[in-house]
């Protein structure tokens, strides 16, 4: 699986010069094209030089002085989000009165919309505002939501009234919420979406931005930047959940959401003292709008065909990087020519300055490749999809194992349902450090890789774990259920008996996501690393919708008369456990799909270093045909 290592894509390297028509990459300006061609023995398509790579004129100091402000920022959003989540269940259940499969789907539909917002922050923040900017007003939209969000559990009017004595244990008998009430917390969801959408996509490109890559301590600041993002707000995670959770469950709702309020205020404060210390990029125009050109300018010359030999010239179009956020030109790659077409120069396509006339008619490599990048990176993207359903139950189904399971710790303490995702979280806080300082050291000397293990074995080892956390937890549920069904509708089972499957989930989101994290940030081009966030956060975002759909097909079609279907409100009368088996089912054929693709998946390469390189490269094809 030579892929799967690290292999790295190529320039085109050129056929003999056999053929009389070249096709030349254009470099500088027009009053260079005089210059002599390079000799016929030239190697690689080398298609920048040094030159090419623009830096910003002056960096302001940032590095790791700017991490507590950043990482603090986005802990507190996160907390605001995920501690939320994680015991969100309860609260529409217990609160609001909703059905355990009404629940569910709301929770998984909001997790969409919010894993799908930071598409349109990326645009925004690439396009207009900048990073600083949109993380800043995406700050106030969190905090906004989660006001509302505790204002619905502090006023009476806000919420449906209590159920009465005897009525909690009967579906449909309490009191159901009104209209305006839930009108009130979709309003709180989607400004924490809101807010979701602008701090995602920008957070950890925002961070690497603090980093000078043209030095070994920038490189070294961004290689152990992504292990300690996450582990960072695990580790506050872990805290905060225990304690914020535990204050909802049993003391107060309106504290265990104010709470959160109060840290997301601070957050805000913490983030604007560091605004001197910061790197600011500057917005550099939607990359949706260069996609979009490459698009339509190879559609036009879609007629244009090589390598056939005829009698037309063409001419790539290759200028010099331009801006503070490209440091680094892609090289041309023989894959998706389709797209090369949109960087052939025909007559009248260039001013007098080397511009193109019609940014729609004619694209430089560097967008063609861009587009090719994409393509690439699409299949790999789709395999995290499945991957991440099974993380999507910690916040849904295992809760409602925990609820029917004994909670003790102790003769008085009853650990809350919604914390025992901890272990989870527990799981990655502990060994993040221990891979990042033991395990990769040891993995370099064996494998010779400077991460350990390639980027792709990362993400395979965790769609692994997510098969095999899965079919623990059918296990599990299967012994609970039996257990439950043995001891009038209580399983005399400890709520540890989760962990195992919570470890495994654990395990899956510190190779998996954090793999999937640092994939998309390493492979996109700089400039867009905003979107790969965002691809990223959308995959979580299609993976709770799969789970919206998979939990209301399976709970019309397994209902019969006369028996449950296997998500009933009453998960004893219900099969869990086939629930789980299944969800490991389409993981399997997941992982045969990613290993499928990641077999023929090839790394960003970068421009070979040839500092003797001429001012232009010609390049032989053996045709190019209009």
């Amino acid at each position: 699986m030579e892929n799967l290592e690290g292999e790295k894509e190529q320039p085109i390297t050129p056929p003999s010069p056999k053929h009389h028509s070249m096709l030349k990459c254009f470099r500088k300006s027009p009053t260079q094209a005089s210059s002599p061609p390079p000799n016929s023995e030239q190697k690689h398509v080398d298609v920048a030089s040094d030159s090419d790579a623009v830096l910003p004129s002056k960096r302001k100091p940032g590095g790791w002085r700017a991490m507590p402000f950043i990482l603090g920022n986005e802990t507190f959003e996160r907390l605001a989000a995920f501690g939320l989540l994680a015991n969100f269940m309860v609260y529409l259940t217990r609160e609001y009165h909703m059905e355990q499969v009404t629940a569910s789907n709301i929770i998984y539909i909001w997790s969409g919309v919010t894993n799908f917002a930071p598409l349109i922050g990326a645009f925004i923040c690439d396009a207009y505002v900048g990073r600083f900017r949109t993380i800043a007003f995406a700050s106030f939209a969190s905090l906004l939501g989660m006001v509302t969000l505790t204002l619905t559990a502090w006023i009476p009017q806000l919420h449906p009234p209590p159920c009465a004595k005897g009525q909690q244990s009967l579906v449909g008998q309490c009191r159901q919420a009104s209209r305006s009430q839930l009108g009130i917390l979709i309003l709180a969801l989607g400004f924490l979406s809101f807010g979701s959408g602008g701090i995602r996509p920008c957070s950890i490109p925002f961070g690497v931005d603090q980093f000078d890559p043209t030095t070994d301590e920038g490189r070294k600041g961004i290689n152990s930047f992504f292990n300690w993002y996450y582990t960072s707000f695990t580790v506050v995670l872990l805290i905060t959940q225990t304690l914020v959770v535990y204050i909802q469950d049993s003391v107060s709702w309106v504290l265990g959401f104010g709470i959160p309020t109060i840290l997301m205020f601070c957050s805000i404060i913490l983030f604007f003292v560091g605004t001197k210390i910061y790197v600011h990029a500057k917005p550099e125009g939607s990359i949706f709008s260069s996609i979009a050109q490459v698009f339509v300018a190879a559609h036009k010359k879609r007629k244009l065909k090589f390598p056939e030999e005829v009698e037309l010239n063409g001419v790539l179009y290759d200028p010099p990087l331009k801006g503070t956020t490209v440091l680094t030109k892609l090289p041309l790659t023989k894959e998706f020519g389709y797209f090369t077409k949109a960087a052939i120069i025909l007559e009248n396509e260039l001013n007098v300055d080397g511009t193109p006339i019609n940014k729609w008619r004619l694209c430089s490599i560097q967008q063609v490749e861009e587009v090719k990048r994409i393509f690439r990176i699409v299949p790999i993207w789709a395999s995290g999809i499945i991957s991440l359903v099974a993380i999507t139950q910690q916040g849904t189904f295992i809760v409602s194992q925990a609820l029917k399971m004994d909670r003790h710790l102790g003769p008085k303490f009853q650990i809350p349902a919604g914390s025992v995702s901890v272990i989870s979280f527990l799981t990655v806080g502990l060994w993040l450090p221990l891979y990042d300082r033991v395990m990769v050291p040891a993995l370099r000397k064996i494998t010779k890789h400077e991460a350990g293990i390639s980027l792709l074995q990362r993400i395979g080892i965790g769609i692994v774990f997510s098969v095999l956390s899965m079919v623990v937890a059918a296990l599990i549920e299967r012994e609970r259920r039996s257990a439950a069904n043995s001891h009038n509708g209580f399983a005399p089972m400890s709520v540890f008996w989760l962990a195992p499957q919570l470890i495994l989930l654990g395990l899956c989101e510190a190779f998996n996501i954090i793999g999937q994290i640092e994939f998309f940030n390493r492979q996109f081009p700089e400039h867009m690393m905003s979107i790969g966030n965002a691809l990223f956060a959308c995959s979580f975002g299609l993976a709770n919708y799969l789970s919206s759909f998979m939990v209301t097909i399976i709970h019309h079609v397994t209902r019969t008369k006369g028996r449950s279907d296997w998500l009933a409100n009453d998960i004893d009368a219900g099969r869990l456990d086939y629930f789980f088996y299944l969800v490991a089912g389409i993981g399997v054929l997941n992982f045969v799909y990613f290993l499928y693709v990641a077999r023929r998946y090839v790394y960003k390469g970068s421009v070979k270093d040839n500092t003797e390189k001429p001012a232009y490269v010609d390049v032989e094809l053996s045709s190019l045909k209009a």
